[in-house]
């Protein structure tokens, strides 16, 4: 996965959250609010201090904001019968 697609969808998830508007969170890190729409849309390149900056207006650490999601569960493969002979 991208990891400007994964720290979009952070940014997305932690802000819907803490139900907070992108303009708030735009406010507390001196950015203007299309900044934060594109950011969470994955078409930004943040600098380490951005994201840093953005965890902290989100009351985050800056490691969840760029982990990936967890794999999906996926259930065990079927076990195959041996052929009758």
């Amino acid at each position: 996965m991208d990891v400007r697609r994964t720290v979009g969808e952070n940014v997305r998830a932690f802000r819907l959250a803490s139900g907070l508007s992108q303009e708030t969170i735009a406010e507390r890190i001196g950015a203007d609010r299309a900044y934060i729409s594109a950011l969470e849309l994955g078409k930004r390149n943040p600098t380490v201090l951005t994201l840093w900056h953005v965890a902290q207006a989100l009351a985050v650490s800056l490691s969840e904001l760029v982990a990936e999601p967890p794999a999906p569960h996926s259930d065990p493969p079927a076990r195959r019968r041996a052929p009758k002979r």
